[in-house]
């Protein structure tokens, strides 16, 4: 009886140790926040916000989760430089930022967009998009387009180290960009 009460404690510690302490094959991944938690985290501790604008149906989209969000060099610099959001921008549920309530008018309808997403992409409804905003909650500016990893690297790199603010022309930066992914 001894015996087999000393296995279960054991077999209890080794199943606890298999769950509690991240696996050598598992993958990083983005920290994913909701834009009211960036909102609270970058009030509490000032760091820019960057948001992947997606939707259900489009397949570019599902196309950068796959190959640009996934590389460990782009989930690494998000992770560190950024609070991370993924906006559904035909989500049903409102969404409260800097103190407006932002509702999808027509939920249920098809292609029916958020006023949020509207409001970030300043009317241009192109997915995937990608929108940025300062420490201080400002929206910076929304590109639309599919990018790999290479391709998008410099696009973090311009907004993170506030190139934008002394050289404004991104296109030129992304010429002379010489970044870690090869």
């Amino acid at each position: 009886m001894k015996m087999i009460k000393t296995i279960i404690i054991f077999v209890s510690i080794f199943v606890f140790h298999l769950n509690a302490f991240p696996h050598g094959n598992e993958k990083a991944q983005i920290n994913w926040v909701s834009i009211e938690e960036a909102e609270k985290l970058a009030k509490q501790n000032p760091k820019k916000i960057f948001v992947d604008v997606y939707t259900d149906w489009c397949g570019w989209c599902k196309r950068m989760e796959a190959n640009t969000f996934s590389h460990p060099y782009i989930i690494e610099y998000i992770n560190k430089n950024f609070y991370a959001v993924k906006l559904n921008a035909e989500q049903e549920e409102p969404i409260t930022f800097r103190g407006v309530e932002y509702i999808n008018e027509n939920p249920g309808e098809r292609r029916s967009s958020h006023n949020f997403a509207r409001a970030i992409l300043q009317g241009r409804m192109s997915y995937p998009s990608v929108a940025f905003f300062d420490e201080e909650l400002n929206l910076i500016t929304a590109l639309p387009g599919y990018r790999d990893p290479k391709a998008f690297e410099p696009i973090l790199v311009f907004f993170n180290d506030d190139v934008f603010i002394e050289e404004p022309n991104l296109d030129e930066f992304i010429s002379s960009f010489e970044g870690q992914i090869k």
